[in-house]
């Protein structure tokens, strides 16, 4: 039998190895959609990511005859205990061929990693928390996934349930079709609007060029719209802050929507082009030197949307704030001829988000999993 070996990743030739990895794992594979190596370099910089003023990563590729087998990263998040009052340590970035001895060993190596740390439970995947990319996909593998969902081999879910893995949290995308979405919804919107502006309640779209003035805002309506949520952790401002950056390259303010009242945003939705359309087509997810031009020149020519986030403060909700959002994401949709939009993930727990997807005729076609185990 050869041998298997783990290495902790330390160098920036190390480090690019760990991201390439899943290249070479699903070379071949017409749904994967690499990551861009620009934005994961700058996600696992822990000089520059603001994760790191309070968390921790150590990242680990595994070998097998000289050639990498496997990643995953054990990563510490006191932030989310704190919220939670919980003693959960993370795993992410979890890659691996179709092996459980693979698999195993570099769960082995997260739990060992962790094990000082008075942790009693693991949960994963994620990198870093919720508010970054999240889960193993368990259904749903004929297509390519949405700008920032996750992909995996259908093995992942065997594999992680042999080596003690179980189900902690079910994440839902639905898809919902433009010309199929409920005529319903959009023939009562104008109503529902003229209630609330009758209210003070006004919507209007999110101005892009203006997004790093109105961040403060539309961080503590995040933070608040979502504080009763399983698994979210507050988003810092410099967190917040990197994620407008990120969004403002391929954000498209014709689906940003912001709800205000007396001035003061109460709700937001925010849709992306799924810019994988694109992404798909670059090979090991490099922007430059010509990429980066067609990213830019192309993204209003995708066929559909993810519905990334829609939050509505306490006591703005129920009023139909949520609803005159997918409406206004529908009608856009079908003035930019657009095939449909993704809205995920929503959890599983969520009933309302989950019944508001299917009154809209949306179809549950795709599941991501979040797994836990014993920390020792």
């Amino acid at each position: 039998m050869s041998s298997l070996s783990l290495q902790e990743v330390v160098t920036a030739k190390e480090l690019k190895l760990f991201i390439d990895f899943p290249h070479d794992l699903y070379r071949g594979d017409p749904n994967y959609v690499p990551e861009l190596f620009m934005a994961q370099k700058d996600l696992l910089n822990k000089k520059k990511h603001p994760f790191f003023e309070y968390g921790e990563l150590t990242a680990y590729l595994a070998y097998q005859d000289n050639r990498i087998v496997g990643r995953i990263a054990a990563i510490k998040n006191p932030a989310y205990n704190d919220y939670h009052n919980s003693s959960i340590g993370f795993f992410g970035f979890y890659d691996y061929i179709d092996s459980s001895e693979v698999a195993k060993a570099l769960l082995d190596q997260v739990k060992a990693k962790l094990k000082s740390e008075n942790f009693t439970q693991l949960m994963g995947p994620v990198n870093f928390s919720t508010n970054e990319t999240a889960g193993t996909l368990v259904a749903g593998f004929d297509s390519p996934p949405k700008v920032m969902m996750t992909y995996n081999k259908p093995y992942y879910d065997r594999i992680q349930k042999q080596i003690g893995l179980t189900k902690e949290m079910d994440l839902f995308a639905f898809f919902i079709p433009t010309y199929e979405a409920s005529e319903r919804s959009i023939k009562m919107s104008n109503i529902i609007l003229q209630r609330l502006e009758r209210q003070g309640i006004t919507v209007r779209n999110l101005n892009i060029k203006k997004i790093k003035e109105e961040a403060p805002q539309l961080r503590a309506a995040y933070n608040a719209a979502w504080e009763k949520n399983w698994g979210f952790v507050p988003m810092n401002e410099k967190e917040f802050s990197v994620l407008v950056s990120d969004l403002k390259l391929i954000a498209d303010e014709d689906f940003a929507y912001v709800a205000e009242h007396e001035g003061k945003i109460v709700g937001f939705s925010v849709s992306l082009p799924d810019v994988n359309e694109i992404i798909i087509n670059f090979k090991k997810g490099r922007l430059f030197p010509f990429n980066i031009i067609k990213l830019l020149l192309n993204k209003k020519k995708v066929k559909s949307v993810r519905i990334i986030t829609t939050g509505v403060i306490e006591g703005y909700r129920k009023k139909g704030i949520e609803a005159i959002f997918f409406a206004k994401n529908i009608q856009q949709a079908r003035e930019r001829k657009l095939i449909g939009g993704e809205a995920s993930w929503i959890l599983e727990s969520n009933k309302e988000m989950v019944l508001a997807a299917e009154k809209l005729n949306g179809e549950k076609y795709k599941t991501y999993r979040l797994y836990t185990c014993p920390a020792s």
